[in-house]
C-alpha cells in the first residue's frame, strides 16, 4: 500500500510537471471525474507545490450523464452552456494550462440512440472551437492522463475481482507512464529524444506519399508538400513544453485532405460517444470515406462520419511500433489514449496546424488550400499490427521501406 501511495504521487508529479509542465503563476484547469476524486486531489496539491496561481477543477460524472440521455429533452442535448464557453476561452486566453484526467467507461452510452450522442456531441465541438482551436494549434498546454474505474478495469481484466482488475489496470497504467523508472521525469525525457530522432529522419525525407499493406489494409495517403513530423512532446505559444498525451509512442503528421485512396481496416475496438466499435473498415477516394462497415458500432460510426464534411476525412497519420511497451503488453485496454499508443493509427477528422509549416498562422481555409483537413472533430482509431508493412514513397517514385512486420524497418530502427 506504502509503495501504491508513493506511485500516485509520482504520477500527480509528472502529469503536472512533465505533462503539463505548470509555470509559477500559471493558473491549471483540470477536467476530471467524481471516480478520480483522490488522484485530482493529489494533481492539484502538486500542482500548488509547482507553483500554480490557482487550480479549477470542472467535474463531471458518469450517472449523471447517463441521466442526461435517458431522460432530458431531446432539443437540450443542442445546446452547450454559453458560460462554460465563456470561461474557457477566457482562461486559454490568460494563459492557463489544461489537464484532462480520463476515467473510462467503455459502455456507459451503449443502450442510448447513437443520434442522440451525436447531436450532444456536435453541439458541445461547435460551441468550443475557439478553445479547441487554442488546443489544436498549442497555444495553450494541455495533456491527457488516465486513472482506472471498476468498469473500465473490468472491461480490460474481465476475469478478475473488480479490486484485482483495478489494481493491474493501476499497475499497468504505472508501467507504461515509466512510473517504474528510478526516475520518472528523465526517463520521459529520454523517451522523447528517442522519438525525436524517428521525426527528424522523416522530415529530412519528404516523401510524398506512405504505402500501406497488411491484412485488410492496402493504402496509399499522400502527404502534402511542407508536412512536418512531430514527436512526443510539443511547444505552447510562451516556448514552454509540454506533453499531450502520457502515455504516448508515435510521431505524426497530417496527410493530404484530398490524397488518401484504398481501403484500411481497424486493429483495435474504437470507444466513441460511450460505445465501442469494433472490427470496422474505410475505403477512400480522393480522400473521402465512400464506404463504411463494421461489425458492432456501425451507427454510432456513421454519426461520426456525418459530424461535417471533413469527419470524412483523414487529418493525423501516426507511426507506432509493434514493439512498444502498450503493445507488448498484449492488452487491449478499450481507451484510445492508451490503444493508439500500441498501434499505427490514423484520425478521422481536424489537422494540427502545426503539422504543416506555417500552419500556425494560417486561416482554416488557407490550411484547406495547402492540404489539411478541417472538422469540428479529432478521432484516432488503430490500424497497426506485426503484419503491417509501410514504405515511404520519394518524388522519384522510390520506395524506402519504413516498417517491416509492425516495428521500424532495420535501417532507421
Amino acid at each position: 500500500m506504502q509503495d501504491f501511495e508513493k506511485k500516485i504521487t509520482q504520477y500527480a508529479e509528472l502529469a503536472v510537471k512533465t505533462g503539463i509542465n505548470i509555470q509559477p503563476e500559471q493558473t491549471l484547469v483540470i477536467n476530471a471525474s467524481t471516480q478520480s476524486i483522490p488522484f485530482v486531489r493529489q494533481v492539484v496539491e502538486q500542482a500548488y507545490l509547482a507553483g500554480a496561481r490557482h487550480v479549477h477543477v470542472d467535474w463531471s460524472d458518469d450517472g449523471l450523464t447517463l441521466t442526461k440521455f435517458q431522460h432530458a429533452p431531446e432539443e437540450a442535448l443542442d445546446e452547450f452552456p454559453t458560460w462554460k464557453v465563456r470561461a474557457y476561452e477566457q482562461l486559454a486566453e490568460e494563459g492557463a494550462a489544461f489537464m484532462n484526467i480520463v476515467a473510462p467507461n467503455p459502455e456507459l452510452l451503449k443502450d442510448i440512440d447513437s443520434k442522440k450522442v451525436a447531436r450532444a456531441r456536435k453541439a458541445s465541438s461547435k460551441a468550443l472551437e475557439k478553445y479547441t482551436d487554442a488546443r489544436m494549434n498549442d497555444k495553450v498546454s494541455w495533456t491527457i492522463v488516465a486513472t482506472p474505474t471498476p468498469e473500465w478495469a473490468a472491461k480490460v481484466f474481465p476475469n478478475e475481482t473488480e479490486e484485482k482488475a483495478i489494481e493491474r489496470l493501476w499497475e499497468q497504467i504505472f508501467q507504461v507512464n515509466r512510473l517504474n523508472e528510478d526516475d520518472p521525469v528523465k526517463a520521459w525525457e529520454t523517451h522523447n529524444d528517442k522519438l525525436h530522432e524517428k521525426a527528424d529522419f522523416l522530415n529530412d525525407a519528404q516523401f510524398e506519399a506512405l504505402i500501406y499493406k497488411g491484412p485488410g489494409t492496402d493504402l496509399v495517403l499522400e502527404l502534402p508538400k511542407g508536412h512536418r513530423w512531430l514527436s512526443a512532446a510539443s511547444t505552447n505559444d510562451n516556448g514552454h513544453s509540454f506533453m499531450p498525451n502520457m502515455p504516448t509512442e508515435e510521431v505524426f503528421t497530417m496527410p493530404k485532405r484530398d490524397g488518401v485512396h484504398g481501403t484500411v481496416t481497424s486493429t483495435k475496438p474504437l470507444h466513441y460517444g460511450g460505445t465501442l466499435i469494433e472490427n470496422f473498415s474505410f475505403t477512400f477516394e480522393d480522400g473521402k470515406v465512400v464506404d463504411v462497415k463494421a461489425e458492432k458500432g456501425l451507427d454510432t460510426l456513421k454519426e461520426l462520419l456525418d459530424t461535417d464534411e471533413g469527419a470524412k476525412r483523414l487529418g493525423e497519420v501516426a507511426l507506432v511500433p509493434h514493439d512498444s511497451p502498450i503493445s507488448q503488453s498484449n492488452i487491449i485496454f478499450f481507451n484510445t489514449l492508451f490503444d493508439e499508443n500500441a498501434s499505427c493509427h490514423i484520425a478521422l477528422g481536424t489537422a494540427y496546424p502545426f503539422t504543416i509549416e506555417g500552419g500556425k498562422e494560417m486561416t482554416k481555409d488557407e490550411l484547406k488550400e495547402h492540404g489539411a483537413n478541417v472538422s469540428m472533430t479529432h478521432v484516432d482509431f488503430m490500424i497497426g499490427s506485426e503484419h503491417l508493412n509501410i514504405d515511404g514513397k520519394k518524388a522519384d517514385g522510390t520506395l524506402v521501406p519504413l516498417f517491416r512486420d509492425g516495428n521500424w524497418a532495420d535501417d532507421i530502427s
